[in-house]
């Protein structure tokens, strides 16, 4: 088994103020990303889950952006409120959240696998480390 099931990148870009694009870092993007860390660590899935910062996702207009892989499938305008969501239908059931979806971005399939958890696996997971905070 890979290391990883999900891999969820989420734009913490920071620009300029008055910059025309806009920036993730300012529409909340490292809130959103402490908030999916927070929910793979309660949800015990850090075995299988990883969330993580990106620098510019080259979509800040549609901000703020997450990719989730390995399905590519990119979703804009990402808020606290959407982060549930985003766990309980994408990384956990494997359905696309289609309102969230940057269409323009997005040639993945519209239905994915379900995360694979098995508990004897989570007995020999990763250590839960700070270094990945």
């Amino acid at each position: 088994m890979p290391r990883y099931q999900r891999h969820i990148f989420v734009c913490t870009n920071l620009r300029p103020p008055g910059n025309p694009t806009g920036c993730c870092s300012a529409k909340g993007g490292e809130q959103v990303r402490l908030a999916l860390k927070e929910e793979i660590r309660t949800r015990k899935l850090k075995p299988w889950v990883r969330a993580c910062t990106s620098s510019c996702l080259a979509n800040c207009s549609d901000g703020v952006t997450v990719v989730i892989y390995p399905e590519a499938v990119w979703y804009g305008r990402v808020t606290l409120q959407d982060v549930d969501e985003i766990m309980d239908r994408h990384i956990m059931k494997g359905e696309i959240v289609e309102r969230l979806l940057i269409t323009k971005l997005n040639d993945a399939p519209r239905r994915l696998a379900p995360l694979d958890v098995r508990p004897a696996e989570a007995d020999a997971a990763l250590p839960d480390s700070k270094s990945d905070e």
